[in-house]
């Protein structure tokens, strides 16, 4: 069998059926469902019906029903292999492989769902047996009653290192199979393979079919390293594609209640008990690429919850920047955050259901939570702090793939801009409209009301001038074993690596935390977390974040911090290095970066770098893909994609010139000419 139930299953979850009906027939939303004319006779009324939750079309004029598969076989008079190829192609999805041992493979997965649910099974009879006392008392305090238990299938893992190990033995079950499975810990350094889950409470997770794939367990012990431990990648699991309480979710968003995203397994069953059936959670990750395409599917509007603390906010940015360039029309999120210092299960068990319905319909829109993200704690004194305001805004909005989204976003933020920053009697100058008459002595601190707190504001968007004049197309450069397809590849830092010198943004980069080390208690994640093309920058990087993790820079005196920075590095054998980075730097107007600057003057040049680079090296992977697709489709459609690209390269290289206007808190100015 070439085409197992497993490939034919991720097939229909990548594609929804009005997305491929959608090609031949014009379909309009019709409630939970869409409908159209039949593609398969003539009608002047629609009876052709399309329901994406339940995954499949139905004509009611000529009685046709089916999936995306059998839709491409009816329509173009395929059979069954080539209507699947032509899916999986739309899909992305590679085709597997014709192998002689297609049919053992099929049959071996089978087997090992078999062994999942062999051990799901013991677990089950493991907590509601004397040995699994500790793990009822758990479940008892968290308010999760036997109905529960048996509703989500929880189990215990007893301590004992090989209780699963020889229970699954009698049975039959090989040690390579449970190995496969995740369920044993062995190798070639490990002579004897012992159970993976020792004293915890285990959650099983399910695929849309139900059939269990994988476990999460939480330890119950305190002083156990991983208090959560998940099944690891297997032939049945991979955690970035599938969601917690997926197939539960999917019937109950589809009988129209809300999905809701939290954090953990736990939070799911305290929502569920609420009553809020729609709630998944990611498996032990941020959200990926793939789960939020399976939300999309259930949901056009999913609700990410995420707990009130500083952690949860960050998440809720993360996912934010995740589904961003992702967007589409009527695809969007909304972010709900909880009380600070509780989770939805705390929630739920201190407020009941009604304390969570307030959280969830005070969720707001993912615009305004990314408006509120860059103006929270700014300093908009200046035109050139506004300037680079306009600039990350703009980045954002550049980065949404869909253009109509993107067009609306970009006109949305632009009257936010004019709302936030007009002065008192008429509109600011953002975008062309208005006039601002200076002498007035405003602050131009943003305006209440205007998005300055969390989650305030309107909209989302922001037009940034008329159309863009791209480059003309490109031109194909040798480039040793890789093809630099365009002048901006071949000259970039990727593609010249080590041969080339530190580029001046990444050793801007690099002066502003030897500098100003005080930089890393606040952003230590994000330094560590920067695409550094140079292999010296990343050593130098990496120094730093050793220097400072092994003595903190506690000193309230930022010249001493910076004093002790290139102490530590010259000591570590990096006085080269750091000179090599000075010389890279080829202009001394970043003011922000160097010694003596103040406090906001630096962290305004760090928020300005850093988004400038991120945007350069996403600009360069996308100008890759658009010069891929030119070369194997010459269309107008991948064209117009590569000048816009460039045009949005050389609107980077402009904007970079913002942040030599930061420094007046620093006692520097410039004579306006």
């Amino acid at each position: 069998m070439r085409f197992t139930p497993q490939f034919l299953d991720e097939l229909r979850a990548r594609l929804s059926v009005s997305e491929v009906v959608g090609k031949r027939v014009k379909l309009k939303k019709a409630g939970r469902e869409w409908k159209g004319l039949s593609p398969f006779q003539q009608e002047k009324t629609p009876s052709f019906y399309v329901n994406d939750q339940k995954g499949f079309y139905h004509d009611f004029s000529s009685g046709k029903h089916g999936d995306i598969i059998n839709f491409v076989m009816e329509t173009d008079g395929l059979p069954f292999a080539e209507a699947v190829e032509r899916l999986a192609n739309m899909a992305g999805l590679p085709l597997p492989a014709v192998t002689p041992n297609a049919a053992r493979e099929e049959q071996r997965r089978r087997s090992l769902h078999d062994v999942m649910d062999l051990a799901a099974k013991f677990f089950a009879e493991t907590l509601a047996s004397r040995v699994g006392a500790k793990a009822r008392g758990y479940l008892a305090d968290r308010a999760i009653s036997p109905a529960t238990q048996l509703q989500f299938r929880l189990g215990y893992a007893p301590p004992d290192r090989f209780a699963l190990k020889e229970h699954l033995g009698k049975l039959g079950v090989s040690v390579e199979d449970m190995v496969e499975t995740g369920l044993l810990i062995g190798g070639d350094d490990i002579p004897v393979p012992y159970d993976r889950f020792r004293d915890r409470v285990m959650f099983p997770i399910t695929d849309l079919r139900g059939r269990v794939i994988a476990f999460g367990g939480r330890a119950l012990e305190k002083d156990v390293p991983a208090k959560y431990l998940n099944s690891p990648e297997t032939p049945l699991f991979h955690k970035g594609d599938n969601l917690y309480n997926h197939q539960a979710a999917r019937k109950a968003t589809y009988d129209g209640g809300a999905l809701i995203v939290v954090e953990g397994y736990v939070d799911v069953i305290a929502m569920v008990t609420a009553g809020f059936a729609g709630a998944v959670a990611p498996l032990g990750t941020a959200l990926t690429e793939s789960q939020l395409a399976l939300l999309w599917k259930m949901a056009d509007e999913p609700i990410l919850c995420f707990d009130g603390d500083r952690a949860g906010q960050k998440a809720a940015y993360r996912a934010a920047d995740l589904a961003l360039p992702f967007l589409s029309p009527g695809k969007s999120l909304r972010i709900a955050l909880l009380p600070e210092g509780q989770d939805p299960d705390d929630l739920v068990r201190s407020g009941g259901r009604g304390a969570m319905e307030e959280v969830i319909a005070a969720a707001r829109p993912l615009a305004d939570m990314i408006w509120s993200r860059e103006l929270e704690g700014g300093n908009f004194a200046t035109p050139e702090r506004r300037a680079a305001l306009e600039a990350r805004i703009k980045e954002l909005t550049n980065g949404i793939r869909d253009e109509v989204v993107r067009r609306y976003y970009r006109d949305d933020f632009v009257e936010r801009l004019q709302r936030t920053f007009a002065p008192e009697g008429g509109r600011g100058g953002f975008g062309g409209r208005g006039s601002f008459r200076p002498g007035g002595g405003r602050s131009f601190q943003p305006r209440s009301g205007s998005g300055a707190n969390r989650f305030g504001g309107q909209g989302f968007g922001g037009g940034f001038g008329g159309g863009r004049r791209g480059p003309p197309g490109p031109t194909l450069l040798p480039s040793g074993p890789y093809q630099a397809a365009s002048p901006q590849l071949a000259a970039s830092p990727i593609m010249k690596g080590q041969r080339s010198a530190i580029s001046r943004r990444e050793a801007l980069i690099l002066q502003c935390l030897i500098n100003h080390p005080w930089l890393l208690h606040d952003h230590l994640e994000e330094v560590a977390a920067l695409e550094l093309a140079h292999p010296e920058a990343h050593k130098l990087r990496a120094a730093i974040i050793s220097a400072f993790v092994n003595d903190h820079y506690h000193s309230p005196d930022p010249e001493e911090q910076a004093e002790k920075m290139r102490g530590d590095l010259a000591k570590g054998g990096f006085s080269q290095v750091l000179q090599r980075v000075e010389g890279a730097i080829t202009t001394a107007a970043v003011w922000g970066a160097r010694e003596g600057a103040a406090r906001d003057d630096v962290l305004a040049t760090w928020h300005q770098l850093v988004a400038l680079h991120r945007q350069w090296h996403s600009l360069l992977r996308e100008l890759k893909d658009a010069e891929l697709a030119l070369g194997e489709d010459p269309s107008e459609a991948n064209l117009a994609w590569l000048r816009d690209v460039k045009a949005r390269m050389a609107e980077v290289d402009g904007t970079e010139a913002l942040i030599e206007g930061f420094g007046e808190l620093s006692g520097r100015f410039q004579k306006s000419v």
